[in-house]
């Protein structure tokens, strides 16, 4: 197994490098000006010394070059002097954002904490209840419940998540006024009434979010357990004389969790990038919806570096995932 992840690592190496150079071309040659938004009054001349600041005016390996070196070498640096307090990147230039001439990771950093507050809390909502519903479903398969189950994912699943949200506001926040349906990102919990209004805020979004990876989760988490329950150790168990619910949980629920698991560790990435559409609808200030005003205004820092954070948990959480075989299945060895 260790043989097995080192391996894996050393080849996530030129993967994460391809990855990064695709979407560093990609947005080379995507059209638009990251200084289209500046007023038509500045003079022609400032406006070369603004592009030459924002180190446009070098070719395009020079300045993939110099993003490379700031994400791998300069950033960790910043990284180190603000955890001991040492003098490592003194001096150095750090990848700095078009659009608010700020560090991209302080602007990551400022923002993430609102992205994990509400789109981790509706990823783990929506595992919570996704496991159990998709295993009671294929244990009574064609029941009331089935059939409840099945008719909730298939609309939680293909309904888009900003129609959810539009309606969830509609109904709950103009008709009935339970919840506020803008998101207030300076809120403080400080006492029993600001956390009241935080989890007022947070029902919504985190419903859309949980509803919609619950209808995925639960749909492979139902056909997975079919596909074992028919299997000849399920009979084979229970002529042994062991109980059924030892049987459900402790043979097929084991082996039916193979297959889900890559898609719940797949989708863990998501929750670091953010929900797009959801955190626009309710207006959370989170790395979301910070992307989407990142690629409106050509900022290519932002988004090659986002970009690539989102690659390298996914080249990541897939490794989890094969690890993850091999201890759920005792016949996946990596020898």
């Amino acid at each position: 197994m260790l043989t097995y992840t080192i391996r894996r690592l050393l080849m996530a190496i030129p993967t994460l490098l391809f990855i990064s150079l695709v979407i560093f071309l990609l947005l080379e040659l995507a059209p638009g000006d990251p200084l289209a938004d500046m007023p038509l009054t500045i003079p022609p001349d400032v406006r070369e010394k603004i592009r030459l600041s924002l180190g446009l005016g070098e070719p395009w390996y020079i300045r993939y070059g110099l993003w490379l070196y700031n994400f791998f070498v300069t950033e960790p640096m910043h990284w180190i002097d603000g955890a001991f307090g040492t003098d490592f990147a003194q001096g150095r230039q750090r990848i700095i954002s078009f659009q608010t001439r700020s560090p991209v990771f302080d602007t990551i950093a400022e923002r993430i904490p609102q992205t994990l507050k509400v789109v981790g809390l509706a990823y783990l909502v929506g595992v919570l209840i996704a496991v159990p519903i998709g295993v009671i479903s294929a244990y009574k398969q064609y029941s009331w419940f089935d059939q409840i189950g099945t008719f909730v994912s298939m609309v939680g699943f293909s309904v888009p998540t900003f129609v959810t949200g539009v309606v969830l506001i509609v109904v709950f926040s103009v008709h009935l006024g339970w919840f506020p349906s803008i998101y207030d990102t300076t809120l403080k919990v400080t006492d029993w009434d600001s956390f009241v209004k935080q989890v007022q805020q947070m029902v919504m979004p985190v419903f859309v979010l949980a509803l919609y990876n619950a209808a995925q989760i639960s749909r492979y988490m139902r056909s997975s357990m079919l596909d074992n329950l028919s299997q000849d150790y399920v009979r084979t168990a229970r002529a042994k004389g062991m109980s059924e619910k030892t049987v459900v949980l402790m043979h097929v629920l084991r082996n039916s969790m193979i297959p889900v698991v890559t898609v719940i560790a797949l989708g863990v990435p998501g929750i670091f990038t953010g929900a797009i559409i959801t955190e626009n609808v309710f207006k959370v200030n989170g790395l979301g919806q910070q992307l989407l005003l990142s690629i409106q205004g050509n900022d290519a820092p932002m988004v090659l570096t986002v970009a690539f954070v989102f690659a390298i948990l996914i080249v990541t959480f897939n490794l989890i995932a094969d690890v993850l075989y091999g201890i759920l299945d005792p016949r996946i060895r990596y020898d």
